[in-house]
């Protein structure tokens, strides 16, 4: 699902326009990138929590000419599913 057909499906079960709907979940998303900036979670409970995380510099190989690199140190987001959203039976 990309996010024009999240959008759709969005508008049809809340019953609003897709104007509406679009509008909705960009300031959802804009709010939980700006929450992530500020390195806060954001639990949604029953379907997961986003947070960040911090990597360590590390050093690596590049695998075309096997030499050894430097992996920087780096801040990623990661998510935990929820117990209602584990897919797995």
């Amino acid at each position: 699902m990309n996010k024009t057909e999240l959008i759709n499906a969005i508008a049809e079960k809340a019953n609003l326009t897709k104007v509406q709907a679009k509008a909705a979940l960009d300031a959802t998303l804009n709010t939980v990138t700006e929450a992530l900036l500020k390195d806060d979670k954001v639990a949604l409970i029953g379907f997961g929590t986003f947070s960040v995380s911090e990597k360590t510099a590390r050093t690596g190989i590049n695998p075309r000419t096997k030499q050894k690199i430097e992996i920087p140190a780096r801040k990623v987001v990661k998510f935990k599913a929820g117990a209602e959203l584990n897919l797995v039976k």
